[in-house]
């Protein structure tokens, strides 16, 4: 790569937006980290770590989370058709696999996942998807009203693209918040209307509250368009209630607001007392069809306990528009994707129908499902109560997702020093934690919080043997940091 640059491309010269957005799960501390990764490979045994440990984003098999065997059965063979009649492939495969490649080659346009589909996505996979939801919920989903997407955050971008038009249009966002939201606001010159999660009560979301910033906003004189729910909540791992999710559609109606539901880890629950209900079930249990709301529900196959992150399979359900305001959103589908990634329309249509009781897969299906999930919970557990047990940190349950989020209690002199490196005291507590341990986590900055609280995101990812060491690492880290910089 050249080390001179052009003067026709400066800072000056750029995008404004892009100047102004901000993705903090892979900024400065992620780069960092990535240095020292290349050093450590470089000169062996030169920091008192020997190994970078990324708790920073929700990438499950970059941090050894095997692919569900079924999922990759017919994945491979859609990839490879001409092996389907092959005596050998009947050894190598399930038989159920097999018959749903089959199926899924039938419906693609001449049986080619190499070739382009449909903006919208697939119709026959839409169509798969559709009955999953219309299971799930036990309301009809109809199938124009999904469009496959590369992942949900490609849905989440169309959508803000379709929805904000000016500087004065708002949309409501959750304080903590997934960066994707803020990010994708400013790159779209939107304003974005913050509400506060509660995290006294486990990051409980007041409709209090939303009227409080919907009214603070209307006095600005922006238009608020739409509010971002994600449930479970990221990086906040709460699950909402049924009646709290029945609140919130009743404000969202009242005030004509798209809701905009982030439902990507619906499949991540661990604890028995909360179940996932979609907004879509409970909007249609209130007796609310298309011309009472308008609701947007994003889902992925990158997280649940299928973390198939680099595939880019996701989809969005949108019910409550007009068919003209759906052509020009699957406009926005041609210009932004052309058609969605082949492998993430084939992943997003098993993740909605997985192998049932009955099928040769549903065993091993099951055990890889619940294995990984129980997993999970358990590191979920480990790393909260690790947490709660170190003196100046504070953490709530993770009752879902993929992440805790827990709160440092800084001392005055560790806020001090941080103000001197000209660094968020956050920022500056996760860079000495790199520094000093190898682990990698999100400063709370990048994701909002409640002016003089400071925060980091730790994903729960790492592999459960790694958890114990982690946990060590971190607690002598932070005891060594509260003796340097006790007040």
């Amino acid at each position: 790569m050249s080390t001179t640059s052009s003067s026709a491309v400066t800072l000056a010269s750029i995008n404004p937006k892009v100047l102004k957005c901000e993705y903090a799960v892979c900024g400065e501390i992620v780069s960092h980290a990535q240095l020292l990764q290349e050093d450590l490979k470089a000169k062996p045994g030169s920091y008192s770590f020997d190994e970078i440990v990324y708790c920073n984003i929700g990438n499950p098999q970059s941090l050894g989370q095997p692919p569900v065997t079924f999922f990759r059965e017919v994945l491979a063979l859609c990839d490879h058709p001409s092996i389907l009649d092959r005596d050998e492939t009947h050894a190598l495969f399930s038989a159920d696999a097999i018959a749903r490649a089959t199926e899924i080659l039938d419906v693609i346009p001449a049986r080619a996942a190499g070739g382009y589909s449909s903006s919208q996505g697939t119709k026959g996979l839409r169509e798969v998807i559709a009955a999953g939801i219309a299971s799930r919920d036990g309301y009809p989903c109809n199938a124009d009203d999904i469009f496959l997407t590369d992942g949900a955050s490609s849905a989440v971008r169309m959508m803000m693209q379709l929805l904000i038009s000016s500087e004065k249009d708002g949309i409501m966002c959750p304080i903590p918040l997934c960066p994707l939201y803020s990010a994708s606001i400013a790159l779209q010159g939107g304003f974005l209307v913050p509400y506060c999660l509660d995290e006294t009560t486990g990051w409980g979301l007041e409709t209090s509250e939303l009227r409080k910033q919907f009214e603070d906003a209307h006095s600005k004189g922006i238009t608020v368009k739409a509010l971002v729910v994600i449930n479970p909540g990221n990086p906040t791992g709460q699950v909402l209630e049924e009646e709290n999710q029945r609140q919130i559609i009743e404000f969202c109606k009242k005030e004509s607001l798209v809701i905009l539901a982030d439902e990507v880890y619906q499949d991540n629950i661990y604890v028995e007392e909360k179940k996932f209900n979609s907004f879509k079930k409970i909007v249609r249990s209130m007796g609310f069809c298309d011309k009472d709301i308008s609701l947007v529900s994003f889902h992925s196959a990158s997280k649940g306990f299928y973390g198939e992150c680099g595939q880019r399979g996701g989809y969005m359900e949108a019910i409550g528009f007009s068919y003209a305001v759906r052509e020009h959103n699957y406009k926005l589908a041609c210009v932004n994707h052309c058609c969605p990634v082949m492998s993430g329309q084939i992943l997003a249509s098993l993740i909605m129908n997985p192998p049932k009781p009955g099928d040769e897969s549903y065993e091993s299906f099951s055990i890889e499902r619940d294995g990984i999930l129980s997993s999970l919970a358990r590191r979920a557990k480990a790393l909260e109560d690790a947490f709660n047990s170190i003196e100046g940190v504070t953490c709530n349950k993770a009752e879902g997702a993929m992440y805790l989020f827990p709160r440092i209690h800084l001392p005055k002199k560790a806020i001090e020093a941080a103000k001197a490196a000209n660094s968020l005291p956050d920022a500056f507590y996760a860079h000495r934690l790199l520094d000093a341990t190898g682990i990698v986590v999100v400063p709370g900055s990048g994701f909002g919080q409640v002016p003089g609280t400071w925060h980091v995101r730790c994903s729960i990812l790492p592999q459960e043997d790694k958890i114990p060491g982690i946990i060590s690492r971190f607690k002598a880290f932070h005891e060594s940091f509260m003796q340097e910089f006790q007040d």
